[in-house]
């Protein structure tokens, strides 16, 4: 999962852009990119790292210009080298750079078209520089001299015929403009707004609305499946569907997990969605467990504290903070590398024990992957003296992996792969699990706009937006592997034996 962002001002864009990758840091902490454009030079930096700790003053005072592009990244194909850190840049035609949220399903097969047809070659591992390829040569294709307006949005048809999985994409066009579409399904989000200036409008597009908000933005509205926007380095704004069966597939993870609560995605307020997830698990421990003993709700910090309440408030027991959270370790489930994330979690979270000293606590995630950081924290509690812990979940069993750009791509990973719910409270160690329907789920974002007929619910159900058939799962799953043993360092290998075969 990746933040983007992409502004079109009349003045120095560079402090908006980064306060605003401050803002979307939860969805990458790998590494983060800025690039600038004063429509003659481009200026770019970017590395490992948190926002604060990539840019320093003399790199903000670099970045010149009224027109950007930044990006923050968690990293899913590639890896986590530095030299995949966005945005990338393309000098032919035009000169583009690119920041990209998502995961391409076929891009080896890209990769030889590249090569072997358009000749162009890539020089990472990244998905990302194989999408700023196909879009370059796309708008190649038009031939004319200076980009208009066309030529994007024919460009863009052509992306979403060759490229398959999610993808939302920033790219700026160095003398001319900024570009955003997203995926003809939807699964990634992106959004615009306008902020009015003595010198006229501004725009940004970015990941999440709250990005939009904090820099003092209005927002008008996400970009629409297959859709993609425009706009000029004179502040025109334009707007176009670029594919021929666009439908709604958001990835319903986003409400559950990844976004903000104060963000707002396909006209759904996330903090909305979460609480009447809340809501949902309350009715399912009413119907099925009505005779409960629970004596205190407790949530894992920081995305469930929504659910949790709601719980608590219907089943009418207290609810109590019961982990402070060092807010100076990052996310766990985004961690890169299963070693980092099994040492972080004590680092992350110390339990209060006077919260659970003899009582019977419920425990409320958002969700249950790994189990690694959920495991832990079961411990926590009946080391701190819990007579009895349950769990709740407000999502259902993850079971599946996730191909459009979540970083759960193996199944054997997941603590629910083939394994029944009682199978997964006895390596949790919990007293009762409790998991959210998927059903409940899905209505509970879908009361906040009915138009949302479609979600991406394939690490629940293993249903699949695109039919990517058995050697795709297979293969990810190696390269896995392979890249949580040889991922050190920042050297670059490059392979074309795929694409001379």
């Amino acid at each position: 999962m990746c933040g983007i962002i992409g502004i079109v001002g009349h003045e120095v864009v560079n402090q908006t852009i980064y306060d605003a990758l401050t803002v979307l840091q939860h969805r990458g902490q790998d590494a983060a990119g800025i690039i600038t454009s004063d429509e003659k030079v481009l200026y770019l930096k970017r590395g490992n790292g948190l926002v604060r700790d990539v840019f320093y003053k003399q790199d903000m005072r670099m970045l010149q210009g009224n027109m950007g592009v930044g990006h923050v990244r968690y990293p899913t194909a590639g890896s986590s080298s530095s030299s995949e850190a966005q945005p990338f840049y393309v000098n032919s035609p035009y000169g583009i750079s690119l920041a990209h949220n998502g995961n391409l399903t076929n891009a080896d097969q890209l990769k030889k078209e590249l090569y072997k047809e358009d000749r162009r070659h890539i020089n990472t591992n990244s998905d990302s520089e194989i999408l700023l390829n196909i879009f370059a040569q796309e708008l190649s294709r038009q031939g004319a001299y200076k980009v208009h307006k066309e030529d994007i949005f024919t460009a863009v048809a052509g992306v979403h015929r060759r490229c398959r999985g999610a993808y939302s994409v920033v790219a700026m066009i160095t003398r001319d403009g900024i570009v955003g579409f997203r995926d003809p399904n939807g699964i990634r989000p992106l959004c615009y707004g306008a902020r009015e200036t003595e010198k006229g409008l501004e725009y940004m597009l970015a990941s999440e609305s709250v990005a939009l908000a904090t820099q003092g933005f209005e927002l008008i509205r996400d970009i629409m499946p297959g859709e993609a926007i425009y706009i000029t380095n004179g502040g025109n704004l334009h707007l176009q569907q670029c594919a021929e069966n666009p439908q709604y597939n958001s990835c319903i993870f986003e409400y559950v997990y990844f976004a903000r609560p104060d963000s707002i995605i396909d006209n759904v307020w996330v903090h909305k969605a979460r609480m009447r997830m809340g809501h949902k698990l309350a009715d399912c421990i009413l119907q099925n467990w009505s005779e409960h003993d629970i004596d205190v709700v407790i949530p894992i910090p920081d995305t469930s504290r929504t659910a949790a309440a709601e719980i608590a408030l219907m089943l009418d027991v207290k609810f109590r903070e019961g982990f402070i959270k060092n807010r100076y370790i990052g996310r766990t489930f985004i961690m890169p590398g299963q070693t980092k994330r099994e040492k972080s979690v004590r680092q992350k979270l110390n339990p209060i024990d006077i919260e659970f000293k003899g009582k019977n606590v419920l425990l409320v995630d958002d969700s249950i992957v790994r189990g690694t950081t959920s495991r832990e924290i079961v411990q926590m509690a009946r080391s701190s003296g819990a007579k009895k812990v349950y769990f709740a979940s407000a999502a259902p069993a993850v079971r599946y992996p996730n191909i459009y750009g979540i970083d759960m791509p193996a199944a054997n990973e997941l603590i629910a792969h083939d394994r029944t719910d009682e199978e997964v409270a006895d390596l949790l160690g919990v007293d009762r699990l409790i998991y959210q329907s998927l059903n409940d789920l899905i209505a509970s974002v879908r009361e906040g706009d009915a138009t949302l007929e479609k979600f991406d619910c394939s690490v629940f159900d293993g249903k699949y937006v695109m039919d990517e058939g058995r050697e795709y799962f297979e293969k990810i799953e190696a390269q896995r592997n392979d890249l949580s043993r040889s991922n050190k360092g920042s050297t670059i290998a490059i392979d074309l034996s795929d694409a001379t075969e």
